[in-house]
Parts: C-alpha cells; sequence; structure tokens
C-alpha cells in the first residue's frame, strides 16, 4: 500500500505548491511582458522563453492535484504516479534548473544595469525587472520541493 506522503501528488500540500508556482511564474512572465522593449536583452527573453514553458506544465499539474483533492481520489495507480514522477523529475532536471539559470541570469543583468545608471534602465523600469527575477526564483524553489516530495513516492511503487 503507498503511504501517504505531505506535499506529495494527490495532497493538498502539493495543491498549494503546484498554485504557487503557477502563480509566480505566470508574474515574472507578465512583470517581464509588460515591458516592450524586454528583447533587447538576452537574459531577459531567456526568462520569458523559460516561464512559457514552466507556467503550462505548473498549471497542468495544478489541475492534477485540484481534481485529487476536491474529488477526494488519490491517483493510485502505479503507472500514472510514474508517468507523473518521471515527468515531475525531467521537469526538474531541464525546465527547473533552466528557470533558476534564467533568474539569476535576469538579476544579474538587472544590478549591472541599475549600477549603469539611468539611461540603460530607468528605476520603475528596473525594479519589475527584479521583481520578475524574484518570481521567476520563488517559482523555481516551489517546484524543486514539490519535485522532492513526489521523488519520495517512487519506493512506494
Amino acid at each position: 500500500m503507498m503511504e501517504q506522503v505531505p506535499g506529495a501528488l494527490g495532497t493538498s500540500a502539493s495543491l498549494a505548491l503546484r498554485l504557487g508556482q503557477t502563480i509566480f511564474s505566470s508574474a515574472s512572465l507578465l512583470f517581464m511582458c509588460l515591458d516592450v522593449e524586454f528583447y533587447n536583452y538576452t537574459s531577459f527573453s531567456y526568462l520569458v522563453t523559460v516561464m512559457a514553458l514552466v507556467t503550462p506544465w505548473s498549471v497542468s499539474l495544478a489541475l492534477i492535484d485540484a481534481y485529487s483533492v476536491f474529488m477526494k481520489c488519490l491517483p493510485r495507480q502505479p503507472r500514472v504516479l510514474l508517468i507523473v514522477i518521471v515527468g515531475d523529475w525531467v521537469y526538474t532536471k531541464a525546465l527547473s534548473f533552466l528557470s533558476l539559470a534564467a533568474a539569476c541570469s535576469t538579476a544579474s543583468v538587472t544590478s549591472l544595469l541599475v549600477n549603469v545608471g539611468t539611461p540603460y534602465c530607468w528605476s520603475k523600469l528596473c525594479s519589475r525587472y527584479q521583481f520578475s527575477a524574484a518570481m521567476a526564483f520563488l517559482s523555481w524553489f516551489l517546484s524543486f520541493a514539490s519535485t522532492l516530495f513526489n521523488l519520495w513516492l517512487l519506493p512506494s511503487l
């Protein structure tokens, strides 16, 4: 029998983690795209691309968790769990670490632009870039945590 791991797929803690990922990745994408000139810097374009890939994955897993929590039907089929766990692991290996890299590069470029001065980045715009990088980092942190919780389910399969 599969044990109930807090934060694993199908629990309310997992739903909270996935909703947090969705909110933070969407906020990062939104705040970066509010400026039409984000494409002038490669790291900003990189962040937008990665967050555009992270958001649908987070939404789809949040929907699975919401269904499991509200219908009180935990996914107990080993095949379903294996697909989600392996998919989440691959996601973490690929998109999650790419989102961490994008958040770090965006934060460093924004810091550089702030230090160079106002001709390159006025304060309101740089604040928005910094906020977007912070949201991307929080999204990465939550996705990494939820993946670790799901990996704890693997031995029970």
